[in-house]
């Protein structure tokens, strides 16, 4: 009898092992991590039709790096997440709401003024990715997605410095994102702001 008693409590203690590892990860990494997952699929998605679509073979070019850069990074944050057993389903039903929103008036968008639109919705984006990197590789308690954010802040970096000489090109200038676009792509921005649980208040902390 003791010892069933005793490998019953050792089978109860190790199926608990999953659960308590997921209660383990901070609520500010699980913010990151869950932000961090659905902006990266909204610019694949739109790196891909930026590819398809662009009529600037530079912003073709962008879009594509964009969707493969990405994605590579992606799929490593989403096998970190699966490895702390971290439910990333609200993130992804966020992306596809977000990505299928903008996508749908990128894609009123002809010639120039879609190269416009793509590019100031870049700027923007990776402005806003580079500050949410840069706080949770000083910031981040979790070590292993703190040293996610550090190794990949400088892609992202990188990003935001390329999209901005191209926008010098395709037009707009080196003017802040927050005015790029306007006043076609301002829609696009406050739906993605009012899209619930999607707020980007998280990101700017």
């Amino acid at each position: 009898m003791l010892k069933y008693t005793l490998a019953l409590v050792a089978l109860l203690g190790l199926s608990m092992v999953p659960l308590a590892r997921a209660a383990e990860v901070p609520g500010p990494d699980l913010k990151f991590v869950n932000n961090a997952v659905r902006d990266g699929e909204v610019e694949v998605a739109l790196g891909k039709l930026a590819a398809e679509k662009a009529s600037s073979e530079e912003v073709k070019k962008l879009g594509q790096q964009m969707a493969d850069d990405h994605s590579k990074a992606n799929e490593e944050l989403k096998s970190l997440a699966e490895s702390k057993k971290i439910d990333l389903t609200r993130a992804q039903a966020g992306a596809t709401k977000r990505s299928e929103g903008m996508s749908q008036k990128l894609r009123k968008l002809e010639g120039e003024e879609f190269d416009k639109g793509y590019v100031a919705i870049m700027v923007k984006e990776h402005e806003k990715d580079v500050k949410a990197f840069e706080k949770e590789s000083k910031d981040g308690e979790d070590a292993e997605i703190k040293a996610f954010a550090a190794k990949t802040l400088p892609t992202l970096q990188h990003h935001l410095e390329m999209v901005k000489e191209v926008q010098k090109k395709v037009g707009g200038g080196a003017a802040s994102s927050d005015d790029a676009g306007k006043p076609k792509l301002g829609p696009t921005d406050g739906e993605a702001k009012k899209s619930p649980g999607e707020s980007d208040g998280g990101k700017k902390d």
